[in-house]
């Protein structure tokens, strides 16, 4: 049997525990881990005493400052970055300069002059970076992909996709540090990186013109009192005011965040339950972006975090028909009774592909379920990533560095348009060919 591979994971918060359980369970006769790296010895800990409740040996613990010394220390194959979206581009540049290939957590990094510093250090060092879309392993976005490939709508020349976030998810994304552009880049870089992704994939291109705009129409203080409704409270935990709010959260009521949050508050400082409608946020929660493609297809894309329900309809539109999906996440608004038995399957509880050709009859395509996150996504995503001998990949869902800076060069175009009040052209950016 060949040596395992080794991992080390740098941030420990509640997304690193998808990678820390499959290095130590399912993948644990291929995978060894060897190292956690974050700035809180409380949420190391905490993970650790998971492990434990498991049967299984904790892993060896560095504070951030340490980062260096775990490399050479532990000795990983692969580095897993699990930070803040703002620190990515440091860690990887660090680890790929150190001789370990790289996995990222979406999006690879936040700003144009972090994605070209990512680059020198893919450059010099010539190690593996990959970036994790789990969306692609969806099997309904899967076979979106294969139908468009099948030739269903031709040649695609336009894309019409709408994603909506309720105000569960959406609002999460205001209480938590992204709400602060400056260290996620905004929901345009944070969370549409996942949706422009698919969009790359499934027509095979990567955008070169965009236009946007985006505001900050529903969170946020300005927009409570305008609304004529007033907070006193700049968090929900422990606050006997917040007893009836709707958006509150409470750490102390779920294991994970008392553990990696709420008990780490006085190391880190950071306070994951802010009130979303307190001070301050930078982040837009209502965006429309405009983009043309290399191969000349067209986007039109918009992206709300304040809706009753959750999901996402996308068209796609072209010279032999049109192919169109709705996805609801979430019934968060609808009576039970509303809810057909066959919708209550899988993770995506409803979802609904419909092919319509240019000159004949339009019907409906089984859309594919399974267990597990994001629509059946993530077991697969790890088997891609852990396994040493993973499935083929027909679809190409495996995304490249190249795919991850295309992603979020969408965002960050749209952003500085936002800014700018023009268009911005992806290639004077950063060069994607």
């Amino acid at each position: 049997m060949s040596a395992k591979k080794r991992y080390a994971i740098v941030g420990t918060g509640s997304r690193a525990g998808m990678y820390i359980d499959a290095a130590t369970s399912r993948f644990k006769d291929c995978a060894e881990l060897v190292g956690l790296c974050d700035l809180s010895r409380t949420r190391m800990d905490w993970h650790n005493g998971q492990l434990r409740k498991r049967g299984g040996a904790p892993a060896p613990t560095y504070h951030a400052d340490d980062f260096d010394r775990m490399i050479g220390e532990a000795k990983p194959d692969v580095v897993i970055v699990t930070t803040i979206d703002a620190w990515h581009h440091a860690y990887i540049a660090r680890a790929l300069d150190q001789g370990c290939d790289v996995i990222s957590e979406k999006p690879l990094t936040t700003t144009l002059d972090r994605l070209h510093k990512i680059d020198a250090a893919v450059k010099r060092s010539g190690k593996s970076l990959r970036v994790t879309f789990n969306y692609r392993y969806a099997p309904a976005y899967a076979r979106f992909r294969e139908l468009i490939r099948e030739g269903a709508v031709g040649r695609p020349l336009a894309v019409d996709f709408s994603w909506v976030l309720d105000t569960s998810h959406g609002a999460d994304y205001f209480r938590r540090w992204h709400r602060e552009k400056e260290h996620s880049g905004g929901l345009l870089v944070h969370k549409a990186t996942h949706h422009f992704d698919l969009v790359n994939w499934w027509i095979d291109s990567y955008p070169r013109q965009v236009f946007a705009l985006g505001d900050l129409l529903f969170y946020g203080a300005a927009n409570a009192e305008a609304r004529g409704e007033h907070y006193s409270y700049t968090r929900y935990t422990g606050e006997a005011a917040a007893k009836d709010d709707p958006f509150a959260l409470r750490l102390d009521e779920k294991e994970a965040y008392a553990g990696l949050y709420l008990a780490a508050e006085s190391e880190t400082g950071y306070i994951r339950d802010r009130n979303v409608f307190g001070e301050p946020i930078t982040a837009e929660d209502t965006m429309t972006v405009t983009a043309r493609y290399a191969n000349g297809v067209l986007l039109s894309y918009c992206l709300v975090a304040y809706a009753p329900w959750e999901g996402l309809r996308i068209a796609v539109t072209g010279t032999r028909g049109r192919l169109e999906m709705d996805v609801t996440e979430t019934f968060s608004r609808l009576k039970p009774d509303s809810v057909s038995a066959a919708a209550s399957k899988g993770a995506f509880k409803q979802t609904a592909i419909r092919v319509f050709p240019m000159f004949g009859e339009g019907y409906e395509v089984e859309a594919p379920v399974a267990e597990g996150g994001h629509g059946g996504a993530d077991p697969l995503m790890l088997e891609d990533l852990f396994s040493p001998d993973p499935p083929s990949d027909p679809l190409k869902r495996a995304a490249t560095y190249r795919d991850g800076a295309a992603s979020i060069l969408l965002g960050i175009a749209a952003n500085m348009s936002i800014e700018r009040g023009e268009l911005v052209d992806v290639g004077e950016l950063f060069d994607l060919t």
